[in-house]
């Protein structure tokens, strides 16, 4: 967790996604770090393996990288990924701007798919912009990694090469298990 104070209130950027046809930038590396995390417990049923590494000077640049992108007008949303990577990040955003998206792994992503939608290495954000190439050249200048991986809009969440939810779904999902566990029979 983390707290600041944001100086102009109205540079402030909130997760949800926006407009259709936006790109959506990873700001980061993606080793698919798979230990000890939310996609090793529910789909393999293990706590095991240790988490991520920590690399402060990489998260410290990254962040102010994305601080100046924000800055500069370039961001229109925002989210840091943590727990359930790339895809749970996704999936908030979609379900807070109440817009889908599409994300694809990248050919040189030389890692299964589940570890790089679901893995959670360390000092990465996403981000919904109107601008990509500016972001991309801004990245080269500052030695930050960043990669196009997907488009906003629709009514779904898509990851790689078909797996599909509606927003629907997965609305009913993450809002609908506390009545359902809570209901009696």
């Amino acid at each position: 967790g983390g707290v600041g104070v944001i100086a102009d209130v109205s540079k402030a950027v909130s997760i949800d996604l926006k407009d259709a046809g936006e790109d959506l930038i990873l700001i980061g590396e993606t080793a698919g770090w798979l230990g000890n995390t939310v996609y090793m417990d529910i789909m393999e049923g293990r706590e095991e393996g240790a988490p991520p590494a920590v690399d402060l000077d990489k998260e410290l640049a990254n962040g102010n990288f994305l601080r100046g992108l924000i800055a500069e007008g370039l961001v229109t949303s925002s989210h840091d990924l943590s727990d359930g990577g790339l895809a749970c990040a996704a999936a908030d955003m979609a379900l807070a701007g109440k817009m889908g998206a599409e994300l694809a792994q990248p050919a040189d992503a030389d890692i299964p798919a589940h570890a790089y939608f679901f893995g959670e290495d360390q000092a990465r954000y996403l981000i919904a912009t109107k601008d990509a190439a500016a972001i991309e050249a801004k990245a080269a200048a500052a030695g930050v990694k960043v990669t196009i991986v997907g488009k906003t809009g629709g009514d779904s969440l898509k990851l790689g090469d078909g797996d599909t939810i509606s927003l629907a779904e997965l609305r009913d999902a993450f809002e609908g298990w506390m009545p359902n566990y809570m209901s009696i029979d």
